[in-house]
């Protein structure tokens, strides 16, 4: 089995060195290759160079490792030029002031290879600004909601990617991607386990009334009714921003 992991990113000098390092720590089992791709939008700052730094101690434990910086037209374009570009079986992807878990490549080999699932996703760390912490916990449920589903957690088969490219229609086309999978009836697996950690405060989180209007309509749009879901998601949507405002 052959794993890919994809960090995109722009401008991101000051904290992309947190998610190479922690993909650097994986506890890699006997039998998996894998690949890392970083993503850069044409950075101007130090991004490409501290990235540059990591590349023998990469190669050194047999990660495969490309960085690739050139213009892109926003994340989901640059997450599927990564899509593109991998070779690996299964995709992770994870963003650039997010990081794994040491053991995160090991329990995903596993999870694939015990249960056959084409998707799995699993709790993930949540940090706060004032240094606090608290767990977001992974669950598959009937009325489907974002409180539940974690991305920097998700790992997919390639070939699914592949078929299935972000829309790149809005800031939450990860999310929309995952309600598209459950459409369309693939293997989804939860995991009862942190894999990953999210640092709150980036452009999903931003605490502004325009970016959180605008958050809503892109969630329920290119979410929720594209993929055929209710008009009544969009309390869901109202709720997620709700709770990002107090919780932030």
């Amino acid at each position: 089995m052959k794993v890919t992991i994809i960090t995109v990113a722009y401008n991101s000098g000051r904290m992309i060195g947190r998610a190479i390092g922690s993909v650097l720590g994986q506890e890699l089992p006997a039998g998996t290759d894998m690949e890392y791709l970083v993503i850069d939008g044409a950075s101007t700052d130090d991004t490409v160079q501290v990235a540059e730094g990591y590349r023998a101690a990469l190669e050194e434990k047999g990660i495969a490792y490309r960085i690739v910086s050139e213009p892109d037209k926003g994340i989901y374009d640059a997450m599927n030029k990564g899509i593109r570009l991998a070779g690996g079986d299964i995709i992770g992807i994870l963003n650039s002031d997010d990081w794994y878990e040491p053991d995160t490549v090991r329990t995903v080999t596993r999870v694939f290879g015990e249960t056959g699932c084409d998707l799995l996703f699993a709790d993930i760390r949540m940090h706060k600004a004032d240094g606090s912490t608290f767990v977001k916990k992974a669950k598959q449920t009937r009325i489907q909601t974002s409180r539940h589903w974690n991305h920097p957690t998700t790992f997919v088969k390639a070939k699914l990617y592949k078929e299935h490219p972000f829309r790149d229609l809005g800031i939450h086309d990860d999310y929309g991607f995952y309600l598209q999978m459950r459409k369309l009836g693939v293997k989804i697996v939860t995991v009862d386990q942190v894999l990953a950690n999210f640092q709150m405060g980036g452009a999903s989180n931003h605490r502004s009334l325009k970016e959180a209007v605008r958050r809503i309509r892109d969630r329920y749009l290119y979410c929720y009714r594209i993929n055929g879901y209710s008009r009544l998601y969009l309390i869901e949507c109202v709720a997620i921003e709700l709770a990002k405002m107090i919780l932030a």
